[in-house]
C-alpha cells in the first residue's frame, strides 16, 4: 500500500553528513549513549502506533540535562532535525523519526530526584515512569493521580508532551492539572525552568503551553509534579447494560445529576471478552455494554454515592451490577481495563483512536462508529474513558495485508471527523502525532491554525524539533 501519511522529504544535505554529524555526537555524549549502527537502530523506527517507521540518522540517550543541552544546541547550529522519545509508547505516531533526524531518547533520565511531602510534590527526570512516582511514595499515603493505560512504561517526560490522562481523570484531571513546573531544554540549548513548587506561578501560563505540545517546543527533562494523599477507601463497580446506547446514557445521565465518581470506563461486548479473556477479572459475558464506575471516600459516602448511581443505572435498564468484594477483586477489575490495549493486540493487530466527544452525544456517536466500522468490513471493540466522553474505539484488522490496513485507516479518519462534528475534538490524550495532523483543518479553521503554527514558531522558528507532526505540512512558514 501507498503510505496514507505523508513524512517531510529528509534532507539530502544532512544524510551525507552522516559519518561527520555522528563523530560530533560522540564527544558529546559518552560512547555507550549514541546508538548508530543501522541493525541497533531498528527498535527506535517506530512507537506504538506500528503502522509507519522509519530509521532515524542517530540516537542519542543522555543521562543528564547538560548533555541534552550540547546535543540541542549542535542539532540546532547545523539543521538537524531532533525527534524526542520517552518510552515510545505513543499511539499517534509522535516518536515516529525520519531518515535525517536524530532521536533524543530520554530513558537514562530516570531518577527520582525530590519528593517533599510538605509542598505535596515530587520532582522527577523525565524518563522516569508514571507508575514509580505512585509506587515512591504509595507507603506513605500519597499518589501521582494521572494513570494512563501504560503507566507500567510510560515516561513522565511523554506524558507532558501529550497531555496523557488515565481512568480516574474525571476526578482528578490529566497531566496538566497534576503539573507544577518543568525544567527544560530550548531548540539552541538554553535551558529554562517554568513554574515549580509553588501552586501558581507568576507571568504568562508558558507551563500550560508545554503541556500537551508533542516535544514540538522543546525538551523537557525534570518535571515537578503534584502529590494527592490517598482516599480512605476505594470502590469498583461493574454495571451491565443489554446495549452501548444504553451505557452511554447512563454516563450522561450520572454526570448531570452532579455525581462525579473518580472514574467511568467503557467497554462493549467484544471489548468484554478480550478483557475477560485475559485477566480473569469477572466481568459478565452477557451484557452488550459494561461501565466500571469508581467511588471513594468513607464507607458511608461511598454507599450513599452508589445508591445514586444505581438509581440512575435502573432507568437505563441495568442488567448486572457487581461490586467488589476484595481489594483483590477490585485490582482484577483494573487490571482488565488497564489490559484492554495489549489484550487486544493477543488476537488481533489494531489502530486505537482517541477523539472525545460531549457526553450528550456519546450514544449517538458509539452508534454511528460501529456503523463505520460495519461499512468498511472490520471489527471494532470500544474501550474507554466515558465519564469525560474521550473515546478509544480499537479498529481490528491484519497489518500485513494492505488493503485491510487501508480501510482501517480510512475508518478511523470517518470517526475522528465524527467526533469532531458532534462537538468534540481530535485527541483526548493520545496527541495528533501523524496520526491526526492532516485532519487538523477539519477542526480548526486557518486563523486557528496560524495562530497555533506561530506560536510553536516562537520556540523552534526552523521548525526542527519533531517536524512531520501535529500541523500540516503545507503552509509552514
Amino acid at each position: 500500500m501507498t503510505e496514507a501519511i505523508a513524512f517531510l522529504q529528509p534532507n539530502a544535505a544532512i544524510l551525507a553528513r552522516r559519518k561527520e554529524i555522528i563523530a560530533d555526537l560522540a564527544e558529546l555524549v559518552p560512547a555507550e549513549r549514541l546508538v548508530h549502527e543501522p541493525v541497533e537502530l531498528v527498535p527506535f523506527e517506530t512507537d506504538g502506533f506500528l503502522a509507519y517507521r522509519r530509521r532515524p540518522l542517530a540516537v542519542v540517550l543522555p543521562e543528564t540535562t547538560a548533555q541534552v543541552a550540547a546535543v540541542m544546541k549542535y542539532c540546532h547550529r547545523y539543521g538537524i532535525p531532533v525527534v524526542p522519545r520517552g518510552a515510545g509508547t505513543s499511539l499517534s505516531g509522535g516518536a515516529i523519526p525520519q531518515e535525517d533526524a536524530v532521536v533524543l531518547g530520554l530513558s537514562a533520565m530516570s531518577r527520582i530526584l525530590d519528593i517533599d511531602y510538605a509542598n505535596r510534590c515530587a520532582t522527577v527526570q523525565a524518563g522516569v515512569t508514571n507508575l514509580s512516582i505512585s509506587d515512591a511514595v504509595g507507603v506513605d499515603g500519597f499518589f501521582y493521580a494521572p494513570d494512563p493505560s501504560s503507566q507500567l512504561a510510560c515516561t513522565i517526560g511523554g506524558n507532558i508532551a501529550m497531555n496523557s490522562g488515565g481512568a480516574h481523570c474525571l476526578k482528578y484531571g490529566v497531566t496538566t492539572n497534576n503539573l507544577l513546573g518543568v525544567k527544560m531544554v530550548l531548540v539552541d540549548g538554553t535551558v529554562i525552568e517554568l513554574g515549580g513548587k509553588a501552586l501558581d506561578a507568576a507571568g504568562y501560563d508558558l507551563l500550560g503551553l508545554v503541556c500537551g505540545s508533542e516535544g514540538q517546543l522543546g525538551i523537557v527533562t525534570e518535571a515537578t509534579v503534584r502529590l494527592l494523599a490517598k482516599p480512605e477507601g476505594a470502590r469498583p463497580v461493574l454495571f451491565g447494560f443489554d446495549s452501548a446506547e444504553a451505557a452511554g446514557s447512563c454516563v450522561a445521565d450520572v454526570i448531570g445529576a452532579g455525581i462525579v465518581p473518580v472514574a467511568i470506563e467503557f467497554m462493549d461486548k467484544p471489548a468484554i471478552g478480550i478483557c475477560e479473556a485475559f485477566a480473569k477479572a469477572g466481568y459478565p459475558l452477557d451484557v452488550e455494554a459494561l461501565l466500571i464506575i469508581e467511588v471513594e471516600g468513607s464507607e458511608a459516602e461511598m454507599d450513599a454515592m452508589l445508591a445514586d448511581i444505581c438509581d440512575i443505572a435502573r432507568k437505563h435498564g441495568v442488567k448486572t451490577v457487581r461490586e467488589s468484594q476484595s481489594a483483590t477483586e477490585a485490582a482484577l477489575i483494573w487490571k482488565g481495563r488497564k489490559s484492554a490495549f495489549g489484550a487486544t493486540g493477543r488476537i488481533a493487530d489494531y489502530i486505537c483512536m482517541d477523539g472525545t466527544v460531549p457526553l450528550s452525544q456519546l450514544a449517538d456517536v458509539l452508534r454511528k462508529t460501529s456503523e463505520i466500522t460495519d461499512r468498511y468490513g472490520l471489527r471494532v471493540a470500544n474501550v474507554f474513558h466515558a465519564g469525560d466522553g474521550n473515546m478509544h474505539p480499537l479498529i481490528l484488522y491484519n497489518i500485513n495485508d494492505p488493503e485491510d490496513a487501508a480501510r482501517a485507516e480510512a475508518a478511523g479518519m470517518e470517526i475522528l471527523k465524527l467526533c469532531v462534528d458532534a462537538g468534540g475534538c481530535l485527541t483526548g490524550e493520545h496527541g495528533v502525532g501523524i496520526e491526526k495532523r492532516d485532519l487538523m483543518r477539519h477542526q480548526y479553521a486557518e486563523a486557528d491554525l496560524a495562530q497555533q503554527m506561530a506560536a510553536r514558531a516562537a520556540f523552534d522558528p526552523t521548525w526542527i524539533l519533531n517536524p512531520s507532526k501535529v500541523f500540516p505540512l503545507e503552509g509552514r512558514g
